[in-house]
């Protein structure tokens, strides 16, 4: 049982118990990564949390579809390894919102996606997960004793078959653990401090190299793959163009008024869809969940301990490494683009994925005609 309000096309918002446990599924590709940067990073992620409400609620009512709103992965892989700043992965957040707004308006993501071929952007997400899984590794050896609690609690939700919860449950005990050292949080207001952390940042080449490489899993991930799963899933007629202009919209609206850049993913439509989620009611119930979040839980998240969420981190890495795999053809060239990513970075892997990738079908259509 539930409430069902009429909405446009023939279609409805619900409030169902489906909806609410929808929601949690694309909350585990989120809370987990946006906890890590906060933590990491001087963002305020009770900013964060309140853009990433407000646009689950403005694209799924848009939509009108429980479309997903994801953090950028690659731009916070970056960010907890280290290898570019808070700043730095800002300002990409806003050169790609300029350049998703441009590609989504003019129509033409399906004449630039055609030289970045499926195994350059599996490749890149391949490289993302290990990038995360040695960065978890790195933090949890930090605290063993905590790192042992949270892979305890992962193996228990592995053994009672909920394998896609492992990741949010143990970010559940670790915000228990951190609520026994601050006590009850009082409710405060979001801090703008960080809007200054984006007027300060400068172009930088490794600036440059994240927004390149973060463009390759947005075109091909949150753009184009998001595109076809909501046809599938939920029947909705939704272009890649019309997804790559709302995610240009919402980093320019947000990322520089303390928002982390933003994107779609088709893992958390799929996480919505396994979860029950049917409308964009799972939308407004995560909106409305997250901002609550930001009102009353930022003082548990400061002390949230860093070595369980590198477990929360390596888990993420992992997943996000088996999906780059099971989906790749071309094993090979996946795994070599995304070695490079890891041993030199993310936005090389890119470049040289990109220019192997052209290159191999030129050879490929010269060899037909031949």
């Amino acid at each position: 049982m539930g409430v069902s309000f009429p909405y446009r096309d023939k279609l409805a918002v619900d409030f169902a118990w489906n909806e609410f446990t929808g929601a949690v599924g694309d909350s585990v590709t989120v809370l987990p990564i946006v906890v890590a940067v906060a933590r990491l990073t001087d963002l305020s992620l009770a900013l964060v949390l309140v853009w990433f409400g407000v646009f689950q609620v403005v694209w799924g009512l848009y939509y009108a579809a429980p479309l997903s709103v994801e953090p950028m992965k690659a731009l916070a892989a970056l960010v907890l390894a280290e290898s570019v700043t808070a700043g730095e992965a800002l300002l990409a957040g806003v050169l790609l919102g300029v350049v998703l707004l441009g590609i989504g308006r003019t129509n033409s993501l399906g004449r630039v996606s055609r030289y970045i071929g499926d195994p350059v952007v599996r490749g890149v997400q391949f490289g993302v997960a290990l990038v995360l899984l040695t960065t978890g590794l790195r933090l949890g050896l930090g605290d063993l004793r905590l790192a042992g609690l949270a892979v305890v609690v992962a193996l228990l939700a592995v053994v009672g078959r909920r394998r896609n919860l492992s990741a949010l449950a143990v970010l559940a005990v670790g915000g228990v653990v951190a609520l026994f050292h601050v006590g009850i949080p009082s409710p405060t207001l979001p801090s703008v401090g960080s809007f200054a952390l984006f007027r300060t940042v400068e172009f930088t080449a490794p600036a440059l190299e994240a927004a390149g490489a973060q463009l390759a899993m947005t075109v091909g991930n949150a753009a184009l793959a998001t595109s076809v799963l909501l046809a599938d899933y939920f029947n909705r007629d939704i272009s890649a163009d019309e997804l790559a202009s709302s995610m240009g919209v919402m980093n320019l609206v947000a990322v520089p008024f303390g928002g982390f850049p933003m994107c779609h993913g088709s893992g958390g439509v799929a996480g919505k869809y396994a979860f029950g989620a049917r409308t964009a009611g799972a939308n407004v119930v995560l909106g409305v969940g997250y901002v609550l979040v930001a009102l009353f839980a930022v003082d548990v998240v400061a002390a949230f301990p860093v070595a369980m969420l590198g477990v929360v981190l390596a888990i993420i890495g992992v997943q996000l490494g088996r999906t780059s795999l099971v989906r790749a053809e071309g094993y090979a060239f996946v795994v070599g683009v995304g070695v490079v990513g890891v041993v030199v970075n993310l936005g090389v892997a890119f470049v040289v994925g990109v220019g192997v990738w052209v290159v191999w079908e030129w050879v490929g259509s010269r060899g037909g005609r031949d």
